[in-house]
């Protein structure tokens, strides 16, 4: 029991974590595009930004759910092994000392088991922010995207665009024939209509 409270009492740690690592992949997303998105984004936008990135994406939420699984298997598979000596030479690289009983070995593992599970996570994210940010670009340069919506200002003028991303405040999108992204409050905007769902 005290095993999962001491992870429970984790869990807000780990939040602020997966809010930090949001804000890192926007921002190497946003970077080759030219947007400092920081000066675009609301308290609300940074604080949702984990769980928009995880929901928004199925790619993302087996990634994640598969390294905790992975981890998860991995602690407990060391653990059982830990009187042999593949175990023991494993544990000693974490100067963990498997002599000792496996219920304070299970203890131990946990900061190890967040040191790993934390490192994972980040070159998930980076790659992913640095990924995604260099096919936009490509797309915009190559002129290579498809409009995926077709989107009515409030002014009345009706065109089909590009959305690249959006937060709570702004939309940011290309036209054809623009090499640039434009960014529109969303206040300017009166309807969209998805055109293009891949």
């Amino acid at each position: 029991m005290k095993y999962f409270e001491k992870i429970q009492g984790l869990l807000p740690l780990g939040y602020l974590y997966l809010i930090i690592l949001g804000l890192l992949k926007e921002s190497i997303f946003f970077y080759p595009l030219g947007i400092h998105i920081l000066k675009f984004s609301s308290i609300t936008d940074i604080l949702i930004s984990p769980i928009s990135d995880i929901t928004s994406n199925p790619i993302l939420i087996i990634l994640i759910t598969f390294i905790f699984l992975a981890f998860f298997i991995y602690q407990a598979v060391l653990i059982k092994n830990s009187h042999k000596e593949w175990g023991k030479k494993i544990l000693k690289s974490y100067r963990l000392n498997a002599d000792v009983d496996k219920k304070e070995l299970q203890k131990a593992m946990i900061p190890v088991f967040g040191v790993i599970v934390a490192f994972a996570l980040l070159s998930l994210f980076v790659g992913l922010g640095i990924g995604q940010g260099k096919m936009v670009k490509n797309k915009l340069e190559k002129q290579s995207f498809k409009n995926n919506y077709v989107v009515t200002f409030n002014s009345g003028k009706t065109t089909e665009i590009y959305i690249i991303d959006n937060n709570s405040s702004y939309y940011f999108y290309a036209e054809k024939g623009s090499k640039t992204v434009k960014i529109v409050p969303t206040g300017n905007i009166s309807s969209l209509e998805v055109i293009n769902q891949k």
